[in-house]
């Protein structure tokens, strides 16, 4: 590889894309506040909604997440993940979920939140690591089903978000990356560290 291509490669997997699906915006806070905290490491990080990615050639890394309903990432992102598939075996990716509300938001174990078949392709892809983290209800609730929700949930238990272990997920993920970049400077460039 020329020096040229080899430079081009370096400045290309010290950006980060943080791409989203996100019905009513509580995951998009999240993934907000992960393209932030993965920022003070010094990263180059952009945070977007999935419809606005169309390509994946200028990132060396992918932070991917969905909301999460009744098991199941929103279909866009579904449909973001088999399409981008091959792109995304290609960079090193995370993968989060948002979504569980209520009084037993973190009694659950992760496990029985995650969408199966998602996490089985995620895997597949050599994603890093897929957590789930809580959610919140929607502040302005659409239709009868989501005015139940909201009504039917105790204030205190409608946005069940731990930004602590958020940020903390974020931090472990850019010193991850920093290692990554450390190996690629030091070995060439390679697709996993």
């Amino acid at each position: 590889m020329s020096q040229r291509g080899s430079r081009a490669t370096l400045l290309a997997m010290m950006n980060v894309l943080v791409a989203y699906s996100s019905k009513h915006g509580s995951t998009a806070e999240i993934a907000e506040v992960i393209a932030d905290k993965i920022r003070e490491s010094g990263l180059n990080v952009d945070c977007k909604r999935l419809s606005e990615v169309e390509s994946l050639k200028d990132y060396g890394a992918v932070v991917l997440g969905s909301a999460l309903y009744v098991n199941h990432w929103r279909g866009e992102a579904s449909r973001f993940l088999h399409k981008h598939a091959q792109e995304l075996s290609e960079r090193l990716l995370w993968v989060f979920s948002s979504g569980p509300v209520g009084e037993s938001a973190h009694q659950i174990p992760s496990a029985e939140l995650e969408p199966k078949r998602i996490i089985a392709k995620v895997e597949a892809l050599g994603a890093r690591q897929h957590v789930v983290f809580a959610g919140r209800v929607p502040i302005e609730p659409h239709g009868p089903l989501e005015r139940v929700l909201v009504l039917s949930t105790p204030r205190q238990f409608r946005d069940r978000r731990e930004w602590v272990e958020i940020r903390a997920w974020a931090a472990g993920i850019a010193a991850e990356l920093a290692d990554s970049d450390r190996a690629v400077t030091q070995d060439g460039p390679s697709r996993r560290s």
